[in-house]
């Protein structure tokens, strides 16, 4: 497919080391950015044959099939409006809006335009991820209770990010987003978020948005997914996942233990990996950046979706439900309470059973919890059904 490129910074550089890396068969074919310095970089760099600082030529011009929008926040709405009004197919990148009332909008202008749109969340699109997602679509850790996503790292690359006008906030905004769509996908995306309790505050950095906040999202069926977010924490960029279900538990480790590690005592300029705080010392090199963090299969998966006529993975509004829990958040952060989700479009089911697991011992207790004892008994942990009192028993005869 033939890309329109909507910026030239960071994103677009690890877009076009997915899209054209390994002889990919897609090229982008206009790029956008807002010098035209940076527009002529770019194309050198990535051999692509138009450069402008128009985002409306960019997305018009008749070499360009679909659009992707690699731009600041406060952007992605004209970009996207304007790709739907062109009748373009359109990726955007996280998150989707500052808000979710932006979320929404560009939600009703591509469903209206009837143009393809997909939400660029690469964090669900990461080898380990997808592998742990067919593992618990496959049933393997039961029914999944609680989610625990956590990126961290020492902050945001560009100005603009540190800017509450142009982001729409601080590290909620630009790091939870990643988490908490990691958790709809691993509780389901079809349960309800229903609420939202978040601590933030600004503990580090002289700005007015936070860089760093803790919250917790309710969902219908009782399960939690779980948000730790910063742009304080030192020692490199700290990408890890918890899935903890009724059967099981998955870890995982995207960034800090990457299966590779080196020592150095060099004072160095190399590049180790992305917000690396360091080239000396212990240092824990990533060995294909673009795979790690799910790009290469990302656009995998979008770019096939538009060649099929299918849905992506993730889609706009995923993106809308991810902004929506955002708003939450920022507002329990200011209440101190539990927040209600707002959603004025639900689209997933609707009054979904708490998760139980009751598991009946005999016609007269339910079975809470069985182990096998040191000295090789089972204990067994029982709650009477009619009197709801916890007992134990224990059985001699087997073994541990």
């Amino acid at each position: 497919m033939r890309i329109g490129m909507l910026g030239s910074g960071l994103i677009a550089s690890f877009y076009a080391q997915a899209l054209h890396g390994k002889r990919g068969r897609d090229q982008i074919t206009v790029v956008q950015s807002r010098t035209h310095e940076s527009a002529k970089k770019f194309a050198q760099q990535w051999d692509v044959p138009h450069a402008t600082t128009d985002i409306q030529t960019c997305i018009e011009h008749d070499e360009v099939d679909i659009v992707v929008v690699g731009l600041p926040n406060h952007l992605h709405q004209e970009a996207v409006l304007a790709a739907a009004a062109a009748g373009k197919p359109v990726l955007c990148t996280k998150p989707l809006g500052r808000t979710a009332d932006e979320a929404l909008k560009m939600l009703h202008a591509v469903e209206s335009a009837g143009v393809f749109a997909g939400y660029l969340e690469d964090l669900v699109y990461t080898p380990k991820t997808l592998k742990a997602l067919a593992s618990v679509q496959a049933g393997a850790v039961g029914d999944v209770l609680w989610v625990r996503s956590r990126e961290t790292h020492p902050g945001p690359h560009s100005e603009w990010f540190w800017n509450k006008e142009y982001s729409g906030g601080g590290a909620i905004v630009d790091m939870g987003c990643h988490c908490i769509e990691i958790a709809r996908n691993f509780i389901g995306k079809d349960i309800r978020p229903v609420e939202v309790v978040c601590w933030a505050d600004t503990q580090v950095h002289p700005i007015e948005t936070e860089d760093h906040a803790i919250g917790m999202v309710r969902y219908e069926n009782g399960a939690i997914g779980q948000f730790e977010v910063s742009w304080s924490f030192r020692g490199g960029m700290d990408l890890r996942d918890e899935v903890a279900g009724t059967e099981g538990t998955i870890w995982l480790n995207h960034w800090l233990r990457t299966g590779m590690e080196m020592f150095s005592q060099q004072n160095d300029t190399q590049y180790v990996a992305e917000k690396a705080d360091s080239a000396t010392g212990w240092l824990f090199p990533v060995g294909d950046e673009t795979a790690s963090l799910g790009y290469v299969d990302m656009f995998d998966d979008m770019l096939g979706a538009v060649e099929k006529g299918r849905a992506p993975r993730e889609t706009f509004y995923d993106g809308y439900i991810t902004n929506a829990i955002i708003d939450a958040a920022y507002r329990s952060a200011t209440s101190k309470k539990w927040e209600p989700i707002e959603l004025e479009v639900w689209r997933g089911r609707e009054h979904v059973e708490p998760i139980s697991v009751a598991r009946e011992f005999d016609e007269h207790h339910d079975l809470v919890k069985r182990e096998h004892m040191p000295d090789g008994t089972v204990r067994f942990i029982l709650r009477n059904k009619a009197t709801g009192k916890i007992t134990h028993v224990q059985d001699e005869s087997q073994p541990g």
